[in-house]
């Protein structure tokens, strides 16, 4: 089993991973270019904060530079969609040969960046529904238990176990567009509406016209996904949905907490990759279209404000 792992990213779901594995005493690399993030973890490690207020910091080794972290065997990615194609290049430059980096963000395109820049034999496809909020610069609050799903890969069980021992549900499916699309219809049904209502996720099913619009976007995701002869690991996609929202409740999603920080999202390649797919298919996606232009148009205030 890996007695080191490179993790690539320091946001919320980063941490929360750093901090699991470091707590079984796996040595923790990460990775990233958010200079106050950096520093943070750098003077404190990398602290957990349980829901009751208990927190726990753990060591953890943070770098900006990618010569650091060379020779690494596993790299768990955890960056924002539109920061992958940087991250792959990172990666390039430090994961050993006979490394396998394993993506478990967000929307369409990640494991093709990936895969351009390290070769498919180098990366593994996942995602997951765990919840984590970022209360500050190193420090995450867990947000929700959920499913770490992978798709099969012959370098990956080393890494599925340690994750296993770091206490986080893993599975392995066979069909990996069933992950990516399965994720996608989650990710569409509850970032943007809690994004744009800048609410926690638990949220949408107390307001009947938000829980509507969210069961909306995830028909439509799911649509798209039949049409392109992609079986979901579900059958009702709105239902599959409400119970994420449900176990990650009181979490603030990753575009929510983007939104607060006045950072990019990753709306485009969510809703805007859900738009794309559908017109290619012809399957129409008026609610996805909708809220990718709101957030945009709302991140878009926000610069012309800074």
């Amino acid at each position: 089993m890996p007695e080191s792992i490179l993790i690539v990213g320091t946001g919320a779901l980063a941490c929360l991973f750093a901090a699991r594995l470091a707590a079984r005493g796996v040595q923790v690399t990460m990775l990233g270019t958010w200079r106050e993030g950096l520093l943070a973890l750098m003077q404190w490690g990398v602290t957990l904060v349980q829901p009751d207020g208990h927190q726990t910091s753990y060591p953890v080794r943070a770098t900006d530079k990618p010569t650091e972290c060379a020779g690494a065997t596993y790299a768990l990615v955890l960056v924002k969609a539109w920061q992958t194609e940087g991250a792959a290049r990172r990666l390039a430059e430090c994961l050993a040969e006979d490394g396998l980096a394993l993506t478990l963000q967000n929307g369409l395109g990640n494991y093709e960046a990936l895969a351009a820049a390290l070769g498919p034999e180098r990366v593994a496809l996942g995602t997951t529904t765990t919840g984590a909020t970022l209360l500050s610069s190193g420090r995450v609050r867990p947000g929700g238990e959920g499913v770490v799903s992978v798709g099969a890969h012959d370098r990956l069980p080393p890494l599925a176990d340690l994750l296993k021992q770091a206490a986080f549900n893993v599975e392995t499916l066979d069909d990996v567009q069933t992950l990516i699309w399965g994720k996608l219809v989650i990710n569409a049904a509850i970032n943007p509406v809690t994004a744009l209502l800048r609410t926690a996720n638990g949220e949408i099913l107390t307001r009947e016209s938000a829980r509507e619009l969210s069961a909306q976007l995830a028909r439509e995701v799911a649509a798209v996904a039949a049409a392109r002869g992609i079986a979901l690991a579900f059958d009702d996609p709105a239902a599959a949905a409400e119970k994420v929202a449900e176990r990650t409740a009181a979490n603030h999603s990753s575009m929510y907490q983007d939104i607060q920080r006045g950072a990019p999202t990753e709306i485009d390649a969510i809703c805007g990759a859900v738009v794309a797919a559908g017109k290619e298919a012809g399957v129409p996606t008026p609610a996805n279209e909708v809220v990718w232009q709101l957030v945009r148009a709302l991140r878009e205030g926000q610069r012309g404000n800074e």
